[in-house]
């Protein structure tokens, strides 16, 4: 079997992985401004992708641009997440919107969008869901995925093309969520690609996390402030609902988050608790528009929304209406990447919106809401293919981590970008 990684190695970010060079795995971005992609443009003769987040799925539809149609294999979440995402893409950086100027965020503003409106409606010409544990075949190699605990719909792919059983691990998680369990299923494998995220850090339990979350919460509303809860739209903005209903915290939910989760609520089976999620859903009001925001900022509530790292998105609206109270609080609920403005924020107490610098005198915490492995789960993971080839990627240090394993007897490298590997 011969691997390709054109991303995703000795970086987060545009993971995308050939096999054999006709089964393309993901094929996302690197978020940033100019955001990155893959280092080449493969023509697969299939495409598998893992999950519904931009660093796997960004770039999916620029596949289709050309001549070639090839078939796309996906859940039925990631999927509608995928085509969820392309249309903001084209919304915040297609033609017209770089001709006015427009375009923010996360995916960096003001870039060439790399793919059409019609490439994104051909999209779901060539789609083919799959539920987990069903297996498939895709440009000649069996496929099957397995619940990764991630996101709704994330999966491990296992690829077998008749000599080799690669488990392509992408994101996953091995403590339960509210809105997903964790990742249990260990399918056999001669090599293994897996993600690094976390390799060096030890998360909290979930449910420690969330009784501080509201502990803060409650006394912020019990002192009359506003806490504006920055979430990313696919799956942490889900489980802060959950955690909003089982506490009976009031709260509202603005932007993408808002679509993610009505979306989500027609999957039931790819969500850990369907009733508890249409109870949370049901809990939340709902922000249906702009012209509400500035009233909703004074609201003693708990406001969920986009971006979970300040990059664009309402969230850029409701942090400058609560930022001069004290007793207004931010609560960031994601891992906020250098150069971010969240990241501005946690370590300045100062975050730049529309072009302006702005102190923020509301607190401002952060809490470990992280949907990957930490250090513990990814060697417990590990621990079942103690005896097979590692491929280290998804991480900002996956050669220290490959070294570790290493040092513990583990066959494990990490690749360079472009690096191609028989195995």
């Amino acid at each position: 079997m011969k691997l390709e990684f054109l991303g995703g190695v000795r970086e987060v970010g545009r993971s995308a992985l050939l096999v054999n060079d006709s089964l393309l795995l993901d094929y996302g971005l690197l978020s940033g401004n100019p955001p990155q992609f893959p280092v080449a443009t493969p023509d697969p003769d299939a495409v598998v992708v893992s999950h519904g987040h931009l660093d796997h799925v960004g770039v999916v539809p620029a596949l289709l641009s050309g001549r070639d149609r090839p078939p796309i294999h996906w859940t039925p979440p990631t999927m509608e997440l995928a085509l969820t995402l392309a249309r903001d893409t084209l919304k915040l950086h297609g033609p017209a919107n770089r001709r006015h100027g427009r375009g923010s965020g996360g995916q960096g503003g003001g870039y060439r969008c790399p793919f059409t409106e019609n490439d994104v409606k051909r999209v779901t010409e060539v789609s083919h869901t799959h539920g987990y544990r069903e297996s498939f075949v895709a440009a000649g190699h069996e496929v099957t995925f397995f619940d990764a605990g991630h996101i709704p719909g994330s999966a491990h792919v296992l690829v077998d093309d008749g000599d080799t059983r690669l488990l392509y691990t992408a994101d996953f998680h091995t403590q339960d969520q509210r809105v997903v369990a964790a990742s249990t299923d260990r399918p056999d494998a001669d090599v293994v690609v897996c993600e690094s995220t976390y390799s060096d850090v030890d998360h909290d339990p979930r449910r420690a996390v969330e009784e501080r979350f509201v502990e803060s919460v409650r006394q912020t509303l019990w002192e009359g402030g506003t806490v504006v809860v920055p979430a990313f739209a696919i799956g942490r903005t889900q489980e802060m609902l959950l955690v909003c209903e089982a506490y009976d915290i009031p709260c509202y939910v603005d932007g993408m988050g808002k679509r993610v989760t009505e979306m989500l609520r027609g999957h039931p089976d790819f969500v850990r608790d369907a009733d508890a999620l249409d109870r949370a859903a049901a809990h939340a009001r709902f922000v249906t528009s702009h012209g509400q925001r500035t009233r909703i900022a004074e609201q003693n509530a708990a406001i969920v929304t986009t971006s979970g790292m300040l990059s664009g998105g309402p969230a850029m609206t409701y942090i400058p209406a609560i930022r001069a109270n004290p007793t207004n609080k931010v609560t960031l609920t994601g891992y906020q990447v250098a150069g971010t403005p969240g990241r501005r924020l946690l370590d300045t107490g100062r975050a730049e919106f529309d072009g302006r610098v702005m102190p923020v005198s509301a607190r401002v915490e952060s809490y470990d809401f992280s949907a990957h492995a930490d250090a513990g789960g990814l060697r417990s993971f590990l621990d079942t293919y103690a005896d097979q080839r590692v491929f280290v990627v998804h991480g900002d240090r996956c050669e220290a981590f490959a070294t570790e394993l290493r040092a513990d007897g583990v066959d494990a490298t990490a690749p360079e970008l472009g690096a191609a590997v028989e195995v």
